[in-house]
């Protein structure tokens, strides 16, 4: 069996990577091997970005972000801080900024990692 990546996409709408890993309702959970995308799950989140009174991030929000898709490869998501990509990396997920169409980075992205596989 091909090789494939499990991705957890920052998306509003389903169709566009749209949305800032801090601030993200949900992650769609996609696997790709560079050629098919099957859509596995919606996972909801409770954002980590404004959860303190002043806008601030909540370590432990971070922290459960992180642990709902601790079994990615990596996150697509629009935009994403230092704090959020170093915690990510810790855990062997590659937060990848990519916004756009949800099919076409998902395809790039799995190929670029794949190619060598």
């Amino acid at each position: 069996m091909k090789k494939s990546l499990k991705m957890a996409i920052a998306s509003s709408d389903g169709k566009v990577i749209n949305q800032h890993f801090g601030k993200a309702m949900r992650f769609i959970i996609i696997e790709s091997d560079g050629e098919e995308i099957k859509v596995l799950e919606v996972r909801e989140n409770s954002p980590a970005c404004g959860t303190l009174e002043y806008g601030g991030h909540e370590d432990e929000a971070l922290n459960n972000s992180v642990s709902l898709i601790h079994d990615c490869d990596a996150v697509l998501c629009s935009r994403i801080g230092g704090g959020a990509a170093e915690e990510l990396l810790s855990r062997g997920i590659e937060p990848v900024e990519a916004p756009g169409f949800i099919e076409e980075n998902v395809l790039a992205y799995a190929r670029y990692r794949l190619k060598d596989s």
